[in-house]
């Protein structure tokens, strides 16, 4: 079982990402989860969405680079070991995990190059800031 991934290829600029989003949210397609890494120049951006012919085709019009592949989805929960279980899994049988992230989540971690003048632009609106002590709080199951 395997769910369907869109990559994008996007300049690292400003606003360039939101593109992207605008899109989405234009064509009332859900992100489910992504993953954007720091290359330099350029970036692939990953996204798992609600639609992902939809979406796949919304980016092509808009003449973004694009690719519809197959990846691999595991229910986690939340106790200590679960994700190295997966990992340990992989590594047993000799599979390499070439990257991977999460999904569906109300915390979004954002490796920006200023932080105070980021933190000032969030600080404006309703979004909600986490520091290291609200994350440690975080609720987690019992393991087995």
């Amino acid at each position: 079982m395997s769910v369907s991934q869109i990559s994008v290829f996007v300049e690292s600029k400003p606003g360039h990402l939101g593109n992207v989003l605008e899109g989405f949210e234009a064509k009332g397609l859900s992100v489910r989860g992504f993953s954007a890494a720091d290359t330099g120049g350029y970036g692939i951006v990953r996204f798992v969405v609600d639609k992902p012919e939809e979406a796949l085709a919304d980016l092509r019009e808009r003449g973004f680079a694009v690719r519809l592949t197959k990846v691999l989805c595991v229910k986690l929960h939340d106790r200590p070991g679960e994700l190295a279980s997966v990992l340990n899994a992989m590594a047993e049988a000799k599979i390499n995990v070439v990257y991977c992230y999460s999904l569906v989540s109300t915390y979004v971690v954002l490796a920006v190059n200023d932080i105070a003048a980021a933190e000032a632009a969030l600080a404006s609106g309703t979004l909600e800031l986490v520091d290291d002590a609200e994350i440690a709080a975080f609720p987690c199951e019992k393991a087995l």
